[in-house]
């Protein structure tokens, strides 16, 4: 009975190292996800602090319009993570950009699609909307029981807060094959305008790349360089540039290396995403829209409408007659010498990854001190680029920022089998490396 004593004993024991082994693992692996969750539901706040600013400058807003009130997406935090239960918090802020207009916020809801590698029915979500307001008149803003929204009067350039709670539970399938949740606000603008039906989109990601993952993935050989794709989490408008550098790049990183960003990824980073239900397309948008080739972002009436809401009426007026004009005369490419950067940078519908592939997604903004900063506080070089699938065949790689360091030759050699890929790679950054600056 000894020896088996003692092959008891020894299995004990190494059903204990085992274990031992595997919860560190386990918990390394948690630490490893947890630092790259704080890059998007964490981190130091400056970016977030400029969400409002960034968010209503997509769109021109003139007095007149009466388009007064704005839902910013908001600062979010992820309180539980466990396998089968999820809880998310979020603070949104309502914002009356009128100088001399008071606007009611009568009524708010709130709905949400989750989005996987499975199919997402058995899973449970529900949703609270919880007043935290301010700027307004004394007006009983307490939380009701019942999830019931009281009517609330936003006085001129003032704001009001809101907390949104998402859990998202399972007693079935674990939720780590979740990807993403994509919650819609409906609210209403109440005023000297009438009562106006708007909404709010807010894209939240559920899954984070291990970095074993990202330690798999592979340099890909070119002629005078090697690129790495580099996957990350679903972007949104919670993530800074920088802190996603730190948290995916760094460690690939290299003296010499550049990184190269897609305008979109950066554009969704900086909140400049509009879903079409947002879109009230106009005669000058309906008309204009019928100028363009089918597979042109400005060739539907919301795509051009979001472009007039960005630039203005009257240069998208311009710009259709200048372009008229000298197509005439045999020369193209006019219309967006005057409509400016962002005719060409828009991508309508289907022009990124789901669930962004629903929404207009305009060019990105601020794109030089973009990359400057990013160089400075990095030590990379930087450079933000337009490319597609097409490159390859139209010698097309559009360079919208570099930062001082960046050969822009190099760069377009480099990029242009488009490396990063069209469809759901999720590889928005791309690292460069020269051959004669391998290790």
């Amino acid at each position: 009975s000894a020896p088996v004593a003692d092959v008891m004993a020894s299995t004990h024991v190494s059903q204990l190292h085992f274990s031992s082994f595997t919860t560190r693992t386990r918990r390394l692996r948690w630490r490893r996800r947890s630092s790259q969750i704080e890059s998007a539901y964490g981190g130091e706040g400056r970016w977030l602090e400029g969400e409002a600013k960034r968010l209503a400058g997509v769109t021109k807003r003139p007095e007149r319009t009466w388009d007064w009130l704005m839902l910013t997406r908001g600062k979010w935090t992820w309180e539980v993570n466990e396998d089968r239960e999820y809880v998310l918090r979020g603070m949104m802020e309502f914002h009356n950009l009128s100088q001399r207009r008071e606007i009611f916020v009568p009524e708010v809801d709130a709905r949400v699609k989750l989005l996987g590698e499975i199919p997402t029915q058995d899973f449970t979500t529900s949703i609270k909307l919880i007043p935290r307001h301010t700027g307004g008149y004394d007006q009983v803003t307490n939380a009701r029981k019942d999830g019931y929204w009281p009517a609330f009067i936003l006085v001129a350039n003032s704001k009001t807060a809101m907390e949104v709670e998402l859990r998202i539970m399972t007693q079935g399938e674990s939720l780590r094959s979740l990807e993403s949740a994509w919650i819609r606000l409906d609210y209403i603008s109440y005023g000297p305008h009438g009562r106006i039906p708007k909404e709010q989109h807010v894209v939240l990601p559920l899954r984070f790349p291990l970095h074993e993952e990202e330690d798999g993935a592979s340099w890909l050989d070119r002629t005078r360089c090697s690129v790495l794709p580099i996957k990350t989490h679903l972007l949104t408008h919670l993530d800074d540039p920088n802190e996603i550098f730190n948290k995916y790049v760094k460690h690939h990183h290299q003296p010499g290396d550049v990184l190269a960003i897609g305008e979109t990824p950066l554009a969704i980073m900086q909140g400049r995403t509009r879903h079409p239900a947002t879109v009230r397309p106009g005669i000058l948008a309906r008309m204009a829209c019928l100028l363009f080739h089918p597979t042109s972002s400005l060739a539907t009436a919301c795509g051009m409408q979001a472009l007039i809401d960005s630039v203005g009426k009257m240069r998208i007026i311009m710009a259709v007659f200048v372009g008229a004009l000298f197509k005439i005369l045999g020369r193209g490419g006019y219309f967006y010498r005057v409509a400016g950067e962002q005719a060409a940078l828009i991508d309508d519908v289907t022009g990124t990854l789901p669930p962004y592939d629903q929404f207009i997604s305009y060019g990105p903004v601020n794109v030089q001190s973009t990359v400057d900063e990013m160089q400075r506080r990095t030590g990379c070089e930087v450079a933000i680029v337009d490319v597609n699938d097409l490159s390859k065949l139209t010698g097309a790689v559009r360079i919208l920022g570099a930062s001082s360091g960046v050969d822009s030759v190099f760069l377009k050699e480099s990029l242009l089998d488009n490396p990063a890929g069209n469809a759901d790679q999720q590889t928005p950054f791309v690292l460069i490396r020269s051959k004669g600056k391998e290790e």
